[in-house]
């Protein structure tokens, strides 16, 4: 087993890794984003119709990211059906990687924290709860894969968030985060989930563990990859956890 100090290096190394590769691809995924104004006469009178009609734009920014994570083919794939969307083993750690998106009519689903399941992360710990009531939450993945023999690595759990905008379907926001590995649950306890909308279920509270705190460096947990440059003050003056008062990304996450 790894030591607490050498998860958070990997964690972190991993999500350095994704950043610049997503940085690297900018412009390919710009135009993928781009890409449904093309075409944009075919589809637009079927979308958000409610009566059938599309109700998920986000879906499609969620294909150009995945496709261009796959072209690059970060280490082996795995066939493990309990895992999260992406899933693959590299020489030292087993990563998952999720796609998450939110809309900005829904975007208080992004200000604090982000929902994760079951299949996506191995943080066994307390939800607590309004009012003090705590509840047990345990997610599916293990902290090793494979504990106590010569194969034996770690498990990491990522995701790319993906804010695109209700009005403009335009994408406002991608960011890259690092959910700590559920040996971690020794240092930062509880604050790490919060409870979801049903019972069972969690969120990550990315805004109270943001730091790679064992690290003692002031790594971030969490890197924007791109920001739209028309994305509305109203957005980033409520997306005040990541934009300062002038609308400006903080430091940190760059």
């Amino acid at each position: 087993m790894l030591t607490n100090f050498e998860i958070e290096e990997l964690e972190n190394k991993y999500l350095k890794k994704f950043f610049y590769f997503l940085k690297y691809v900018e412009d390919e995924m710009i135009e993928g984003f781009n890409s449904k104004e093309k075409i944009r006469s075919d589809w637009a009178h079927l979308y958000g119709t409610g009566n059938g009609g599309i109700s998920e734009f986000a879906v499609g920014a969620e294909r150009i990211v995945y496709s261009l994570l796959n072209g690059r083919a970060f280490g082996t794939p795995n066939s493990n059906p309990v895992s999260s969307d992406m899933f693959f083993e590299v020489e030292d750690a087993y990563i998952h990687l999720d796609m998450k998106t939110v809309v900005t009519d829904n975007i208080g689903d992004i200000k604090t924290s982000i929902f994760v399941g079951e299949n996506q992360n191995s943080y066994v710990g307390d939800i607590v709860k309004k009012g003090g009531n705590v509840e047990l939450y345990t997610p599916n993945l293990p902290q090793y894969y494979s504990l106590g023999s010569p194969d034996e690595k770690v498990c990491l759990s990522f995701f790319v968030v993906i804010l695109s905008n209700s009005t403009t379907q335009e994408v406002e926001m991608v960011s890259i985060m690092s959910m700590p590995n559920g040996q971690l649950e020794q240092h930062y306890g509880s604050r790490v989930l919060a409870a979801g909308k049903n019972p069972g279920k969690a969120r990550f509270k990315f805004s109270q563990c943001n730091k790679f705190e064992i690290l003692n460096r002031n790594d971030s947990r969490i890197k924007v990859t791109y920001v739209n440059p028309q994305i509305s003050a109203n957005t980033t003056n409520y997306l005040n956890f990541f934009f300062d008062a002038n609308g400006i990304l903080k430091a940190q996450f760059t």
